[in-house]
């Protein structure tokens, strides 16, 4: 079923008061393996009393604890903090010695879901993605990571919990990292969007509402932003690899080495993504407005090519196919971000 581009909100009401599979017909471009929106299904907290849930709390409590850190100052929740949307609220974040990292801290919502972690996507699971900020120079700056279980086993307050989240033995990197995973995997909460998805017509008000409409079609925001998890997993270049310049990111070519991977970042899920600016891998947008209008200007040309490019160069120079201009007034803006707020 197709909609007119503009209706009134009591016809736009009318066309999304049934389930997803009854809406206007999203405008997605071909090879797009577009899914529907529909609200997550999220983990069960475990049970009171279990192991699970012994690991969950473990978690939480190493998370909080900055003995992670070389420096004992440093703490995972010290760049993903719960009150700043699982992020620092810093467009790059401060890490061992004040050192600022080359990139924004993601939020962790979604942590857990099975889509790429880091910008890059440099890790698929949590366990491993929880070895690589304290390894990292910049971040906790453990230099040998088998220092880190002795540090932990040191406090007589942990060898309980680790035996009663997984059973007799010592404590270990392994374990730590599994703990650190269960807690993260349980971040998530339901949003209005859900309760709208699920059948709620007045979770959404009018403007609200107005944003769905344009989200799923002329904003093409749907192209890469889909799902239950608001995300299609992927890479896309943005055209903010800032090539040859001083803030210069290649993105998911660090990982691959594939040149058509040149300023390729990750597409982030928007669950909550109210709670979670700055925005972009870089942190330079700090309010959603400007994220909508960048995209609505067709993306960045933030590269500067050398005279001569190669394969590497002219890939980080062009944008994905799916970014391009439109045409959106500052009403659309409005309705737009107004909708980003409500998931």
């Amino acid at each position: 079923m197709t909609a007119p581009l503009r209706l009134a909100p009591e016809d736009l009401r009318a066309v999304y008061a049934g389930p997803p599979e009854t809406w206007p017909a999203p405008e997605i471009d071909p090879g797009v393996a577009y899914v529907e929106l529909a609200p997550r299904s999220l983990p069960p907290r475990p049970a009171p009393g279990s192991a699970a849930e012994a690991r969950r709390a473990l978690g939480e409590r190493l998370f909080a604890d900055p003995v992670l850190s070389a420096s004992g100052q440093i703490a995972c929740d010290s760049c993903h903090n719960r009150r700043l949307g699982w992020g620092d609220g810093l467009p790059r974040s401060l890490g061992h010695g004040r050192q600022e990292g080359p990139r924004n801290a993601p939020a962790l919502f979604a942590a857990g879901a099975g889509l790429p972690l880091f910008w890059d996507g440099r890790a698929a699971m949590l366990e491993a993605q929880a070895l690589g900020p304290m390894a990292n120079p910049v971040e906790m700056a453990n230099a040998d990571l088998g220092a880190i279980a002795p540090r932990i086993a040191a406090d007589p307050a942990y060898p309980p919990l680790f035996e009663a989240a997984f059973g007799p033995g010592p404590v270990t990197l392994d374990r730590i990292a599994a703990a650190l995973a269960a807690f993260q995997t349980h971040l998530d909460r339901p949003t209005r969007f859900d309760r709208f998805l699920a059948g709620d017509s007045r979770a959404l008000g009018d403007l609200e509402l107005r944003g769905l409409h344009l989200f799923r079609t002329r904003a093409r925001c749907a192209n890469c932003h889909f799902g239950p998890l608001l995300s299609d997993g992927a890479f896309h270049d943005l055209g903010l690899s800032f090539l040859g310049r001083g803030r210069e990111d290649l993105g998911r070519y660090a990982v691959t080495g594939l040149p058509e991977d040149a300023g390729r970042f990750r597409t982030p899920s928007l669950r909550h993504v109210a709670r979670s600016a700055p925005y972009m891998h870089n942190g330079i947008f700090p309010h959603l407005p400007g994220v909508i209008r960048f995209y609505a200007g067709g993306g960045g040309a933030s590269a500067r090519l050398p005279a001569a490019p190669g394969p590497v160069e002219t890939s980080a120079a062009t944008p994905s196919p799916l970014i391009r201009r439109l045409d959106l007034s500052p009403d659309d803006i409005e309705a737009l971000a107004a909708f980003l707020e409500a998931i």
